[in-house]
């Protein structure tokens, strides 16, 4: 039996948490206002999907495809998104709650957060190049061996980066987040 094709379909206040969603490849679909929480997406494609409003905590995310989708004002606690197919993986996030979350060794060249809450987020061995985290507060965030070359942190808040163990050539810090490069070192800043 074949792969459902799911395409250009809205889903709205769907609770996929009681009836799973099929398995199969969605594109251009939008989300709104539904709740995945606790469910398996394993080895379902989401391409240039759009995600408003909805609960994704504690998702199950293995071989999952995540390509050009963009998550609005969403709940996406304790996700491993290290766990989906690396391939092409690309979102955007604008106004989410990603905490205990992990990334861990993807490549998110150019991925943006915009006005998120990252506490406690795994970003350990990740390449986020030219990576933008726009108003996000990333208290308690893992940053380590992780490239932020070119990266803009100037508007994050809450970090804490050891400048020894990533690389962080031409990131993009202001004044104000300094200490969040100087906090290993125990030092006062006023």
């Amino acid at each position: 039996m074949g792969k459902n094709f799911i395409e250009e379909k809205h889903f709205k206040e769907i609770d996929f948490s009681i009836n799973s969603i099929a398995e199969g490849e969605y594109e251009y679909c939008s989300f709104n206002n539904c709740n995945f929480a606790n469910a398996d997406l394993s080895r379902i494609s989401f391409s240039e999907c759009q995600f408003v409003d909805c609960n994704m905590s504690m998702v199950k995310l293995t071989d999952t495809t995540i390509r050009d989708i963009k998550f609005t004002g969403c709940k996406l606690l304790g996700l491993h998104f290290d766990h989906c197919k690396d391939f092409l993986f690309s979102a955007t996030f604008d106004n989410c709650i990603l905490n205990l979350s992990s990334f861990y060794k993807l490549k998110l060249k150019k991925m943006v957060f915009k006005n998120c809450i990252l506490h406690e987020v795994d970003f350990a061995d990740t390449d986020l190049t030219a990576a933008h985290f726009n108003g996000c507060d990333l208290a308690g965030a893992v940053f380590e061996n992780t490239v932020l070359e070119k990266a803009d942190f100037r508007s994050a808040y809450n970090y804490s980066i050891n400048p020894e163990s990533n690389k962080i050539k031409k990131a993009k810090f202001s004044s104000a987040g300094i200490a969040g490069l100087l906090e290993r070192y125990d030092i006062v800043i006023e």
